[in-house]
């Protein structure tokens, strides 16, 4: 494959996964509105892991998943079973623009992990990133319906549960490109899925909902598995072994076009000029965090 067709292919890798992904938010918000958050992201990893088992084991890459099963769980729950759980959550209070455009700050939080954690270096121009970006998520959070109080009403908790959920992306990131990284992409989608399940079936089960769940909700728990996580992070732990964490996790930067585009279409949604204003501040942030945008000495 030449250089010009690689380039091309994961172009477009990146881009379907931004939309995909992108329309995750209104499908989640679909599902988690009668089967609450908890179920949801357990039924969403564990069908996931299991569309994706028997592609595993007909590659007969299954031994993988046992040797490094402890990695995958972790990775799982990280990566997956958390933020799931936490978004279902917040879209109940926000919309999916806002949350998607919070999302956005995964990359962000993988450089802050990264420095912290990891102790890679983070010049002058990557600590102002950090420093726009949460500007920016800030800003924005206060234009929530009912701005950052935690009382009833307000919106604050909605708005800790996904930076909550960026902050679990940022760290899922880190552990793959160094722990999973020699993984097929395949194997590592599978394996992170049944991991997530395993650990979420307890609160899943428990938090089943008493109340009978339309066809609806059941349809859009079965898109958000199958198109938003299956076929979703074969795409995305792809990106990782060919790009590297920081740079596949900028496909968030992506993502809030179209979950913003089926918000308003799909939902009644609005967009102001207020929120477009702090999502370029965010994107901006991150950009320069990442090492995306590197401005001459």
């Amino acid at each position: 494959m030449s250089a010009a067709v690689g380039q091309r292919h994961w172009l477009f890798t990146f881009i379907s996964l931004a939309a995909i992904w992108g329309s995750s938010f209104w499908l989640l918000h679909a599902a988690s509105a009668e089967l609450g958050p908890w179920t949801t992201a357990w039924l969403r990893v564990s069908l996931a892991g299991l569309i994706l088992l028997p592609l595993v084991a007909w590659r007969r890459q299954a031994g993988l998943l046992r040797q490094h099963a402890r990695a995958l769980m972790v990775v799982g729950l990280l990566n997956s079973g958390l933020p799931f759980a936490l978004y279902g959550y917040a879209l109940a209070q926000l919309s999916t623009g806002l949350a998607a455009i919070l999302n956005s700050m995964a990359p962000l939080f993988g450089a802050l992990v990264a420095w912290l954690w990891f102790k890679e270096p983070l010049s002058r121009w990557r600590t102002l990133g950090l420093l726009l970006g949460f500007t920016g998520a800030a800003l924005l959070a206060a234009n929530a319906p009912g701005g950052l109080s935690l009382r009833e009403g307000g919106s604050g908790w909605a708005v800790l549960a996904c930076l909550g959920a960026t902050l679990s992306y940022g760290i899922s990131g880190n552990l793959t490109q160094r722990q999973l990284r020699s993984l097929p992409p395949m194997v590592i989608a599978a394996g992170t899925q049944l991991g997530a399940g395993v650990i979420l079936a307890v609160p899943g089960v428990l938090l089943w909902p008493s109340t009978a769940i339309s066809a609806s909700a059941w349809m859009a728990l079965g898109a958000v598995s199958l198109f938003c996580t299956s076929l979703a992070y074969i795409l995305f732990f792809g990106l990782i072994h060919r790009l590297g964490s920081s740079a596949a996790m900028t496909v968030t930067y992506v993502t809030p076009v179209f979950a913003t585009t089926l918000g308003v279409v799909a939902l009644g949604e609005t967009f102001n000029g207020s929120m477009f204003l702090c999502a370029l501040v965010i994107l901006l942030g991150t950009a320069l965090a990442t090492g995306l945008i590197r401005p001459r000495p």
